[in-house]
């Protein structure tokens, strides 16, 4: 799971910056999203992945400040992100004549709010819930399943989610890795 994030994030930002015809907002704040997600599943599962390996739970006091430390920042980064996606979209669909010149602050501000709380819906009550829970008998194996889920299916999915779907994405990428669509069939340049 954790190479399909860093590969699926990184095939985003390759199709954008290798597209000239991708140098727009949306692609730009799309390739920043997949960068973030890189950094983010990075700050916590190279660490798990060693601790299941050598079957140890031991962290350094400063490995874990540290650690925590990115872990906030990115996933603030990430929600912020998202908040300035979803503004784009909605000054693109809305009001495209304007879309270059409407900024403004108390819509911003609302539609962050919005997103605030729908990743807080999806995103925080899953991490608080396995953090701040720790007075209630709970299982291991559910707490596991709930990191996981936030840290790593997450960023994951991503980039199928906002990019992979997309047909300007995906021609970038074929492009970017040498391919060509004709009629439907995929060949080798």
């Amino acid at each position: 799971m954790y190479l399909i994030t860093v590969f699926g994030n990184l095939l985003i930002i390759l199709a954008i910056s290798s597209d000239s015809h991708l140098h727009t907002p949306m692609y730009f704040f799309l390739a920043n999203l997949s960068f973030v997600d890189i950094c983010f599943t990075s700050t916590t599962v190279p660490k798990m992945l060693l601790n299941i390996q050598t079957q140890s739970k031991v962290i350094t006091y400063a490995g874990c400040i540290t650690q925590m430390y990115f872990f906030i920042i990115f996933s603030g980064l990430d929600i912020y992100l998202l908040a300035v996606m979803a503004y784009d979209r909605f000054v693109a669909i809305c009001h495209p004549l304007h879309y270059m010149v409407i900024m403004n602050p108390r819509l911003c501000g609302l539609l962050v709010l919005v997103s605030w709380i729908i990743i807080v819906s999806l995103f925080y009550c899953t991490a608080l819930g396995v953090y701040l829970s720790s007075a209630a008998p709970q299982s291991s194996y559910t707490s596991a399943v709930a990191s996981v889920m936030y840290t790593v299916v997450t960023p994951m999915l991503n980039p199928f989610i906002y990019s992979l779907r997309n047909r300007n994405i995906k021609r970038a990428l074929m492009n970017s890795l040498g391919w060509k669509l004709s009629k439907g069939q995929l060949s080798y340049c």
